[in-house]
């Protein structure tokens, strides 16, 4: 399914703005480097990495001319889900992407503790988009960054 057979359902067409693209970036590099604070829970440091993810898919989103509805339920997935069409992001990496989103709901919604292991590949996961999506940009959107 093409993302343009989601407007209206979950996603919406936007002109991309070059501003909101950087202060997304600019958010989800601050996010990474605060999930890097060891001095806080293994909880705050996931929701941080979490967060940073979420704001790159948002960017990679709003490149391609597009922005989740977020009255909608479930705009975290359809984020997630797109990466595969924005930016040409593999099968498996999104799955585990999915994986840390579900993780991030339990952790909300029924306190669950965050184990270090989570906390790590969490980061790593913001931090490999962090450059992949910096990367693609770079090659495809050079007028957004500039």
């Amino acid at each position: 399914m093409s993302l343009d057979n989601l407007i209206a359902i979950s996603l919406e067409k936007v002109e991309p703005d070059a501003s909101s693209i950087r202060k997304l970036i600019s958010a989800a590099e601050r996010n990474i480097s605060d999930a890097h604070v060891r001095e806080v829970s293994n909880e705050n440091r996931f929701d941080a990495a979490y967060k940073a993810i979420m704001q790159l898919a948002n960017a990679s989103l709003q490149a391609n001319g597009f922005r989740t509805l977020t009255s909608k339920p479930g705009h975290h997935m359809t984020m997630l889900q797109s990466l595969s069409q924005t930016i040409g992001l593999d099968k498996e990496t999104v799955i585990v992407l999915d994986t840390l989103r579900k993780q991030r709901a339990a952790n909300d919604y029924t306190g669950d503790i965050v184990p270090p292991s989570a906390v790590n590949e969490c980061l790593s996961c913001a931090e490999s988009l962090f450059s992949r999506v910096n990367k693609w940009l770079k090659d495809y959107k050079q007028e957004l960054i500039v």
